[in-house]
């Protein structure tokens, strides 16, 4: 605490000593901005300034570089920004230097920086106090004479600054207060003002008015353009004095409404959320309800483009949550011709399965040791034939007997014969992106079922068999030493197999990995987005948290398909003199269960689980890295909201320079264009407009 206050010290803004001076003086001694953050001040004050009598400095307009957000997401113009040279430009002459830059910086880290930014703009003299002509020649200068005028001697006014030649003088606490409810004050004048038969109603143009000068930088040109649609709400086409502080209320705390719609869509089963839903939602995160019913119905009313009964997906909200927000081209919601979409469709699967080919054979890699097959395979009721007590005796047996490359004996026709993920990664993909809502990015959880299973089906035309020449590979290794035969190569199977013969367990192949994708790929497709949040708020998994996903994914899809993988290797497997053979899928069943019991069947489980879990996490987590590394040349990006709530953090301090603008934009939206429309200055002593004579 001792250190934050140093930085933000508690100043009593009606004591004698100068509020700024004591505020910057403090600021300057402070040594507890960190390291890295001094060094991004250094780098973006050395890209900006110019050198001025060998010393580096920011004029007017290299310090709006520095300070302004890149692509900003707001209707404030760059101008604008130049509001705050004056606050940095301590010393008054024209010039930044980095102390004063750093000091800057350091001020726009206070949490109430908007304030603080606001008085010392409206405190002409650098008294540390605000009198009655201070706070009307800074007002009126900057809103102009066109704009809906303000009554600076009404009661209002003078229960803040006394009644009696200004009397009373507002402290920086006092002037935080009359500027929090300024523009409410300025909304009951104007209509006042616009409602020239007094009865309570004003026209759909004049409420266009009163919102462009009050908040229509906040507005996107869709909503404005729709402003006078407000009157549709009720009947007499005509908008009460309610409605006009509905819409202001929704307006002043449109952060909370965004972060509302945005949790509220993210909870909701189809991603889409009515009036009903969105009131919900805000009564249970808060202690009081935030907003009204008829502040319920004006969001929906301009989200849904004047119906605002139907269910609404955070796409719909974007052109009231984004002030840059302009509707997509025709031309890219236009459908493409039926043969240039067949070939897209083509070359976009083609695409997928290539990468979903590097990201397989990168995940069948690293875990194919794990692959037991010939624990699997072992016969519990031929005398003999239990070569291994456990998973952890076979890994021991193969790397005494066989090797280290015994271990990947087998993986030769995996990488050489395109991988069977691809296929599966490729297949899900597709289903997936048809039956997706375009605008939520749901899939329904029925048709996740779906494209998981028709995955798993489609693979085992190539699975079923680079299965059985893999497993008679590794099973060979230890029979062969046993009976002091040859190993065979993967070409003498295939040939000794046939067609035909490729095909062996291919139902109980199904049986497995049907079920398996079934489970998997929707577990996947919730662990990230419902426990790790993944586009939440924009957010991006980690690389952790991706193979975490991937990776708990694949643990009850393994286990639970272990007595189907069982079942499959029995019948590809050659039996050997002693053993039992198995006509088909339900004798294979119905005998090792007799023969050997239930265990029997989830023999191999947990390393099934061992090896599918982290394979399927490596593969995914290649799968989506590569997708990012190298996305689809022609694929069309997905439309996202963003807003302030989805800012890089690198732009922090950017957009901490924009908010410290936001009490003074809610003078007039146009606070600080005046001087640049009109290539008049404002003062680096006062913010009066210099004239041009």
């Amino acid at each position: 605490m001792g250190i934050l206050s140093t930085v933000f010290p508690v100043v009593h803004c009606d004591s004698d000593s100068s509020l700024a001076a004591s505020a910057i003086k403090s600021v300057r001694t402070a040594v507890s901005v960190p390291e890295t953050e001094l060094r991004r001040w250094r780098r973006i004050f050395d890209v900006n300034s110019k050198i001025i009598n060998g010393e580096r400095y920011l004029d007017p307009d290299s310090f709006v570089n520095a300070i302004a957000p890149t692509g900003d997401l707001s209707k404030i113009g760059k101008a604008q920004f130049a509001i705050l040279f004056k606050i940095a430009d301590s010393s008054k002459r024209g010039l930044v230097s980095w102390e004063d830059f750093i000091v800057f910086e350091t001020l726009l880290k206070r949490p109430d920086a908007d304030y603080w930014m606001a008085f010392q703009f409206f405190d002409v003299d650098n008294s540390g106090y605000i009198d009655f002509d201070e706070f009307k020649n800074v007002m009126s200068a900057n809103i102009g004479s066109d704009a809906i005028p303000f009554d600076f001697d009404c009661d209002w006014v003078k229960l803040y600054l006394g009644k009696k030649n200004g009397a009373h003088v507002l402290g920086y606490n006092e002037f935080t207060q009359l500027m929090k409810g300024l523009q409410g004050e300025r909304l009951r004048q104007a209509f006042k003002y616009l409602d020239k038969d007094q009865d309570g109603f004003i026209r759909p143009d004049e409420f266009k008015r009163i919102i462009l000068e009050i908040a229509g930088h906040k507005l996107s040109d869709a909503v404005i353009d729709r402003l006078p649609t407000l009157c549709t709400l009720s009947p007499g086409q005509r908008i009460s004095y309610s409605e006009v502080i509905a819409f202001h209320n929704v307006i002043r705390e449109m952060d909370m409404v965004e972060r509302i719609i945005r949790e509220a869509t993210a909870s909701s089963k189809d991603g889409r959320i009515n009036q009903s839903d969105f009131l919900d939602y805000a009564s249970s995160s808060s202690r009081y309800s935030l907003f009204t019913p008829m502040e319920a119905s004006i969001i929906f009313h301009f989200a849904g483009r004047g119906n605002g009964d139907q269910r609404l997906a955070l796409l719909d909200f974007a052109q009231l949550l984004d002030p840059r927000w302009v509707a997509p081209h025709d031309a890219v919601e236009a459908k493409k011709p039926t043969a240039t979409s067949t070939l897209h469709a083509i070359a976009h699967s083609a695409y997928s399965f290539i990468q979903g080919g590097f990201a397989g054979a990168v995940g069948a890699t690293i875990v194919y040791p794990i692959d037991m097959g010939e624990m699997q395979n072992q016969r519990s009721t031929v005398v003999g034939q239990v070569l291994y007590k456990n998973s952890i005796d076979c890994a021991r047996k193969i790397l005494v007997n066989e090797g280290f490359f015994g271990f990947y004996r087998g993986l030769g026709p995996q990488l050489i014969v395109p991988p069977e993920k691809a296929i599966k990664l490729t297949v899900n993909d597709l289903i997936r992106s048809r039956a997706m809502d375009p605008e939520t990015g749901r899939i329904k959880l029925g048709w996740e079922l779906v494209a998981g299973g028709t995955a798993g089906g489609c693979q085992v035309i190539f699975t079923n068999p680079l299965e059985i020449v893999k497993i008679r590979l590794q099973v060979q290794g230890e029979a062969a030493k046993a009976e002091g035969a040859v190993p065979r190569g993967a070409m003498h199977i295939i040939r000794q197999l046939g067609l035909v013969g490729l095909y062996k367990g291919a139902s109980a192949c199904l049986l497995r990995d049907i079920p398996f994708s079934a489970i998997y790929f929707p577990a996947y497709g919730h662990l990230k987005s419902d426990v790790f949040k993944e586009g939440y708020n924009g957010k991006q998994l980690s690389f952790m948290e991706t193979l975490a996903a991937a990776g708990i994914a694949g643990m009850p899809a393994a286990y639970f398909t272990t007595p189907a993988d069982v079942v499959k290797t029995r019948l590809q497997v050659e039996a050997r003199k002693g053993q039992t053979h198995y006509k088909g899928l339900r004798d294979a069943f119905v005998k090792i269960y007799h023969e050997e019991g239930f265990r029997a069947l989830f023999k191999g489980g947990p390393a099934r689980v061992l090896r599918s879990s982290p394979q399927f996490g490596f593969t995914l987590l290649a799968y989506e890295q590569l997708k990012k590394l190298f996305p689809y040349p022609w694929d069309d990006k997905p439309r996202r909201v963003e807003t302030a709530l989805t800012s890089r953090p690198d732009e922090i301090s950017k957009i901490r320079a924009r908010n410290a603008l936001k009490i003074l934009l809610d003078v007039h939206g146009d606070f600080g264009r005046r001087a640049a429309a009109s290539g008049n200055k404002l003062s680096l002593i006062s913010p009066k407009l210099y004239s041009k004579d």
